[in-house]
């Protein structure tokens, strides 16, 4: 069918001329809000900025801050943000970053509700700058960023369990170990004690969005028990997702019991197949993820030692938590900082 103007005439290539103006719209929009938040940071620095300088502590400064609110509401009506609990807030945001060169730059990068959060939430600049990244990174909206920091997403994150130093190509390497965690929580799923491979998977598909959401927010979901042909055989990925940002796919397999050497193996084989005969041209490795309901860490090291396909293993939960016996491990500062450094 040919594309047609609204007056009905024909004109070849109309659909690719309306793409490329809508997409330059989008483009547009994008770059306008984007300035409209780095000026507002701006501002609310630069308010908190006067506020540390000028007012006092203790009674006194919170009395004329609060007067402070009062007068800015009268004067400006139809702006919202500069209510006594809001001034104070950028107070806060000022002295957190005011000496610190490196996250002082990337805080005027996301949303003013974002960054209020993770100074609310976060107590530490490295996972405060984790944070800051990924939400930039992955476009994460105010409720999932919350969602991210209450399930310990940072920590989770830097003692995850992936072979991707050995098997993927340096320039998407460090990306890649931020889209796997060493743990999942599966709060949002209705099982007991005791369940099956398929009534987990089951469970998952009723509920995709907060699966996605959970698994960071930048998957799209492809297929559940996706077909392999290989020879007179069939095998099927449990879950099959892409993932935006690293341009791949990811096959998931669900287990129910403890992480075993031997699914390292079978893993292996459907990534080489994916890799073979699903992925497009232009797209990264595929990239595989074993989720089971425990593991032992020395086993799953060895396990993935010598596989030559990017492989992560990981366990799930139902309640969220830190196991008490990794809180202690996280790698030195430096470490994190290199892992976060391309993001």
């Amino acid at each position: 069918m040919n594309d047609k103007t609204p007056a009905g005439t024909a004109i070849s290539g109309y659909g690719n001329l309306l793409g490329e103006i809508k997409e330059r719209i989008r483009s547009a929009q994008y770059e306008a809000l984007r300035a409209v938040n780095k000026e507002l940071i701006g501002l609310y620095w630069d308010i908190g900025r006067m506020i540390v300088e000028r007012l006092e502590n203790g009674k006194r400064g919170r009395a004329i801050v609060n007067k402070l609110a009062e007068d800015l509401q009268a004067e400006f009506p139809g702006i919202q943000g500069f209510s006594a609990s809001n001034l104070w807030r950028m107070r806060v945001f000022y002295e957190a970053y005011a000496e610190n060169r490196k996250l002082a730059p990337l805080a005027r990068v996301i949303g003013w509700t974002h960054n209020y959060t993770i100074l609310e939430k976060c107590k530490d600049d490295l996972q405060r700058e984790f944070y800051i990244r990924m939400t930039r990174r992955f476009g994460w909206t105010k409720n999932v960023l919350i969602h991210q920091v209450d399930n310990q997403t940072y920590e989770k994150t830097l003692l995850n369990q992936v072979n991707f130093d050995m098997t993927l190509p340096e320039e998407v390497r460090n990306q890649a170990k931020l889209a796997v965690r060493d743990e999942y929580t599966f709060d949002f799923l209705e099982l007991g004690d005791e369940f099956s491979e398929r009534q987990l998977e089951t469970q998952v598909l009723a509920r995709v969005e907060p699966f996605l959401r959970e698994m960071g927010g930048v998957f799209c979901f492809i297929s559940s028990q996706f077909r392999l042909e290989v020879g007179a055989k069939e095998f099927f990925v449990d879950l099959l997702l892409y993932h935006r940002r690293l341009k791949c796919l990811v096959a998931i397999e669900l287990k129910v019991g403890e992480f075993l050497p031997e699914y390292v193996g079978k893993m292996q084989f459907y990534l080489a197949v994916l890799d073979d005969r699903v992925r497009e041209r232009g797209e990264n490795p595929s990239i595989g993820i074993i989720m089971c309901r425990s593991k032992d860490k020395t086993v799953v090291e060895y396990a993935l030692r010598d596989s030559s396909k990017p492989i992560g293993v990981a366990a799930y939960r139902m309640v969220s938590s830190l196991p008490e016996e990794l809180s202690g491990q996280l790698p030195e500062p430096e470490q994190v900082a290199l892992l976060m450094a391309e993001v």
